[in-house]
């Protein structure tokens, strides 16, 4: 369909893209699955994501989808960087998804032999990955590109060496090889609108290119699936105070934290913590609750499915997230479209969502700081019931109005269509 039709024709970019297959991929997949229900759309993806695609039912024969294999490269990048840093997801996917770059230049050979054949788009779109130093050829194809929601820019965070370390932060310059790759292959330059997610984000790009940037965080919630239910039976007595975590278990999460302020009230109420996840550091930490003698009050119950921490969400009280440098924070929102009201470290991407509306940001200024805030957050579940309902409420709120994929289609809808009409008022 051409522009002027006013469905504008789309290339979608998403080297990570598939349901359940962690956050950055559940992005990609949320915006193909959504944005091709409205308008043509072409996916470009990694060949790895074929198998969770066509188990949510996209067909290569039906579905306009382009695989792009770069195996070769990342899987020997994934078993060497595993080895050298098991005990950091982080770091180990920043290493072998390096493979990016050769993927991104396949992608632009594959359509460009279509354009060839007469084919022919309106806008590229690259979605994932969503790091700033991951920069897309695709504008060597002709036609306005946009990037992002893009998240990237912060730093790490000081009070928190001993937690950064076990995450090799040191390794975290090496991002600055892509913002030279970018500056080389003209990414940023060539880019007609880029999408920030933070302020941090924003404060990355050069000055010069800030006149291009479009607030728009990369997460959404879904609203059909965490959707609200009444708040559980205030604490007393008798009701513990019940807290949830979710997310994945490795070091920057902060979960000792957690359960030093779970170790510091157990005498003075009852509490129930659930912690949902997997990671590197499952065992030790469950070692450690075992250690405090915990095994009453905080359960690690493994990874679980969405509609499984939907279920979740509607058993806590609040939801906390004690992680010390969380770049997005798409957990948040599925807690507030759920009415709960949550608790957060008051440093990136939580910093930019969270507010004493519909829930706390936690001082972000050491270990022993955040151990002190999550002990006022879990007495003030208790003693301020009220406040805390309340903030769930408002919660919903914002969800349903700032937060929802459907509203985030209708944003980039309304993106795409200015700048088609700029480009032909132009012409």
């Amino acid at each position: 369909m051409s522009e002027s039709s006013g469905a504008p024709r789309v290339l979608l970019s998403a080297y990570q893209c598939g349901p359940g297959m962690g956050s950055v991929s559940q992005i990609g997949w949320e915006w193909y699955s959504r944005m091709a229900r409205r308008v043509p759309t072409t996916l470009v993806t990694h060949v790895r994501n074929r198998a969770a695609l066509e188990q949510a039912g996209v067909r290569e024969d039906q579905d306009d989808v382009v695989y792009i294999d770069t195996e070769w490269l990342a899987g020997p990048l994934y078993r060497w960087s595993s080895r050298i840093f098991g005990a950091s997801e982080h770091a180990v996917f920043l290493v072998s998804s390096s493979d990016f770059f050769f993927f991104d230049r396949q992608a632009v050979k594959r359509i460009r032999g279509r354009m060839r054949n007469g084919e022919r788009w309106d806008i590229a779109h690259a979605v994932t990955p969503v790091s700033p130093a991951s920069p897309t050829t695709l504008f060597r194809l002709g036609i306005p590109l946009v990037r992002g929601p893009l998240n990237g820019g912060l730093g790490i965070p000081p009070g928190f060496g001993d937690i950064m370390k076990e995450e090799y932060g040191w390794l975290y310059p090496v991002r600055n090889v892509g913002h030279l790759l970018d500056r080389l292959n003209g990414s940023t330059r060539n880019t007609t609108v880029l999408l920030s997610a933070t302020q941090s984000t924003f404060e990355s790009f050069p000055e010069r290119y800030q006149h291009k940037i479009v607030t728009m965080i990369e997460n959404g919630v879904e609203l059909n699936r965490f959707t609200p239910t009444p708040w559980p039976s205030d604490p007393s007595s008798e009701n513990p105070v019940r807290l949830l975590f979710v997310g994945r278990l490795i070091p920057f999460k902060g979960i000792p934290m957690l359960i030093e302020a779970v170790s510091a009230v157990r005498s003075e109420m009852k509490i129930e913590v659930r912690i949902v996840g997997e990671g590197a550091m499952k065992a030790e930490w469950k070692e450690l609750v075992r250690q405090k003698g915990l095994e009453s009050e905080i359960r690690l119950l493994g990874g679980q499915s969405l509609d499984q921490v939907a279920e979740h969400m509607k058993w806590c009280h609040a939801f906390v997230l004690p992680s010390v440098r969380e770049s997005g924070g798409a957990v948040l929102l599925e807690a507030m479209a759920s009415a709960r009201p949550v608790a957060a470290v008051g440093y990136g991407g939580p910093a930019e969502i969270v507010d004493d509306d519909i829930g706390v940001l936690i001082p972000p200024s050491g270990p022993d700081s955040v151990i002190r805030g999550l002990i006022e957050v879990i007495r003030s579940v208790k003693s301020n019931p009220e406040i805390w309902r309340g903030r769930g409420q408002t919660g919903l709120e914002r969800a349903r109005t700032l937060y929802s994929w459907e509203s985030k289609m209708d944003q980039a809808l309304e993106i795409y269509r200015n700048i088609l009409k700029q480009k032909q008022e132009a012409s």
